[in-house]
């Protein structure tokens, strides 16, 4: 599977993650022509970070980055979090579980995830966890 197809594939499933997630708490509005429902209160924009670990054997390291992770979630524009660690899902060519922590995080707008990389907290984590990881890649998922 080409890098195109498996970024396509990650950032679909992580909308549809969330989507699952936040369709149960969210009012969904009367079905709009052609059979789709409308659900204003979805977040517009999600960013799906991956992290991998430099030391992934150590259970400190991982425990300090979720926790930093975690405290994001205090940032004025972030609308809702979701920190995980890769399933025990079936293993298929499709499915990318090399990461070690992952972080998804739902905003209003651009302009809200915009404030949130300049936020404080966000230069904060950056500064104390950034030594605990060697790659990281983020998806930025917005509503269409």
């Amino acid at each position: 599977m080409n890098h195109k197809s498996r970024r396509q594939f990650i950032a679909g499933s992580a909308l549809l993650g969330i989507s699952a997630a936040t369709a149960t708490a969210a009012e969904t509005a009367p079905a709009a022509a052609g059979g789709e429902k409308k659900n204003d209160a979805l977040p517009k924009l999600l960013h799906h970070v991956f992290f991998w670990l430099k030391n992934p054997e150590s259970e400190e390291d991982r425990a300090k980055l979720i926790a930093g992770i975690k405290k994001l979630g205090a940032i004025k524009t972030v609308r809702a979090i979701h920190v995980g660690v890769p399933a025990s899902t079936e293993k298929r060519d499709v499915v990318e579980s090399s990461y070690h922590v992952s972080e998804l995080l739902c905003f209003d707008d651009v302009e809200g995830q915009n404030a949130y990389q300049v936020d404080p907290l966000h230069v904060k984590f950056v500064e104390e966890c950034s030594g605990l990881w060697s790659k990281v890649v983020v998806y930025d998922v917005l509503a269409a």
